[in-house]
């Protein structure tokens, strides 16, 4: 039995080698808290350009949000046939049915990790955002594909899958509760944390929702399914934003350690968090910056619009 796990573990890792690097790239922040002409949200969505494939990283909060600042951004959102859901929280999954009701030929595949539709007893009943809106999100022909291992989503990118908590990080509140595959009733840990990640010439790009799973457990892991290669560039939401300066140095520490040289946190990183990592990490402020809606980062660097 036990070689049984370790040959299926070993199998996504061993795939992805047979995958060529990304050559073409480009991330574009569409929802996060800071803004200039467009709209800003405690949410989050990206869209990732990848050697001519599409897909979507996040939905944001609001309905509107992520359809509004494509529209100024100048961003199509019709036939992108994938839509990546870092974990159940409405403010990456709220726009998601407004989204393919206002295009109905995109999203038709969401990538979830497994854990996302567990239900979460709170004070207003057992259903979350996501969960309480499968039924419609099944009836507009969403087809949600559960990813708990490393695995391709399309060439050349991958989701991470569950991601193994060796660090005591504990991104999450800590105090909500789940019912897990078993009917106990246990803390949220938020399982279905995934991130999502590709190989160039330089180094592996990373993209995060959250990273309740923890920024640098994530950063372990990845490493593990990729080794020998650095993870340079990274983007997204990293629940930075309540560590001590002694957790932020030891994060900025770990971060040298995989090899980041840029370093874009938005939404819940904490705008204090991402500077003082930047100061640790003695990175300028054109390689680690607080994202905004418009932010971009391609092969060439960072762009981050007005807000710079």
């Amino acid at each position: 039995m036990r070689k049984l796990i370790l040959l299926l573990l070993f199998i996504p890792l061993a795939g992805f080698g047979q995958n060529s690097k990304i050559k073409d790239f480009k991330i574009t922040i569409l929802s996060t808290m800071l803004s200039d002409t467009h709209i800003g949200e405690w949410g989050f969505s990206a869209m990732i350009e990848a050697d001519g494939q599409r897909i979507l990283f996040d939905t944001g909060s609001r309905e509107k949000t992520v359809i509004q600042n494509a529209k100024e951004l100048k961003i199509n959102l019709d036939n992108i046939d994938n839509v990546f859901l870092s974990h159940n929280h409405k403010d990456h999954t709220g726009g998601l049915i407004n989204l393919k009701l206002n295009h109905p030929t995109s999203f038709s595949n969401a990538h979830i990790g497994e854990g996302i539709f567990y239900s979460r007893p709170n004070s207003t009943g057992n259903d979350h955002y996501i969960l309480n809106n499968k039924n419609t999100l099944d009836e507009l022909g969403i087809n949600f594909k559960t990813h708990q291992n490393p695995s391709q989503v399309m060439p050349g990118l991958w989701t991470t899958g569950q991601i193994p908590r060796k660090y005591d990080e504990k991104n999450w509140s800590e105090l909500g509760k789940m019912v897990d595959s078993n009917g106990n009733i246990v803390e949220d840990t938020i399982p279905e944390d995934q991130s999502l990640f590709f190989d160039t010439d330089n180094g592996i790009v990373l993209i995060s929702g959250c990273g309740h799973a923890g920024l640098i457990n994530t950063l372990d892991y990845v490493k593990k399914i990729i080794p020998n290669r650095p993870i340079y560039k990274i983007i997204g939401g990293f629940h930075l934003l309540n560590l001590n300066e002694k957790k932020l140095e030891w994060t900025a520490k770990k971060m040298e350690e995989f090899g980041v040289k840029f370093f874009v946190g938005a939404h819940c990183t904490g705008l204090n968090s991402t500077y003082s990592i930047r100061n640790f990490m003695n990175l300028s402020s054109k390689n680690a910056l607080v994202g905004s809606v418009g932010t971009y980062i391609t092969n060439q660097g960072i762009f981050p619009g007005y807000m710079e």
